[in-house]
């Protein structure tokens, strides 16, 4: 059971995705919040594997929510939800360590499918949010060359091109948890804390 909170300051969209994750198979939200004054304290209590999180929030906004979850809880899985998608907004998020970046125009599937897409390890965005990444990457200036492996970059290849871990491990011929190892290894190599960062340097870098 895939366990999800949401943050929204918007009461009745809050009562709208609620709603919709109960309908949808093998999820359940567990709680609900206007803003991350106290995201720590409500990650522990009720251990969530996503996060719905909206940017525009008073008190503690959705950026610094993510902010302060990696640094607590890197494994939570984080998708941001929008009515904006300019770039600015978009690299701060994903900056943040956030895995996914959808608009809050996004069909009910779209939304579900994002949710199932960062919980197998992969990163969502619409394509109006992945074609401001894209519009990013063409203006990237010189290569850094990170002392990855072989494999590393392979791994990070499939992993750019939206596989999740469980994918990445069927097309090598690998276990999960060796999968896992390589992910870690990149971390540490990239100095990021999430498959979005990762994927993000790749691109600017040329490394896949």
């Amino acid at each position: 059971m895939i366990r999800i909170i949401i943050y929204d300051d918007h009461a009745q969209r809050c009562e709208s995705l609620k709603a919709l994750i109960s309908l949808a198979e093998g999820m359940e939200c567990v709680g609900y919040f206007p803003d991350c004054s106290h995201v720590i304290e409500e990650m522990k209590r009720l251990q969530p594997h996503v996060v719905l999180m909206d940017i525009e929030m008073p008190h503690v906004d959705g950026i610094s929510g993510v902010r302060k979850i990696k640094q607590a809880y890197p494994q939570i899985r984080i998708i941001m939800q929008t009515v904006f998608d300019d770039e600015e907004r978009i690299f701060a998020c994903l900056q943040a360590g956030a895995e996914g970046y959808i608009l809050k125009n996004a069909s009910a599937e779209k939304i579900i499918q994002s949710i199932r897409e960062v919980f197998d390890g992969g990163a969502s965005m619409t394509p109006s949010v992945a074609l401001q990444v894209m519009k990013y990457f063409n203006h990237v200036k010189g290569p850094v060359d990170f002392n990855l492996t072989p494999r590393e970059k392979e791994v990070l290849s499939l992993l750019s091109g939206g596989k999740s871990y469980k994918m990445v491990a069927d097309k090598l011929g690998i276990s999960y948890s060796t999968v896992n190892g390589y992910i870690k290894n990149i971390y540490e190599k990239l100095h990021v804390h999430s498959v979005t960062e990762a994927v993000s340097i790749a691109h600017k870098n040329r490394i896949v």
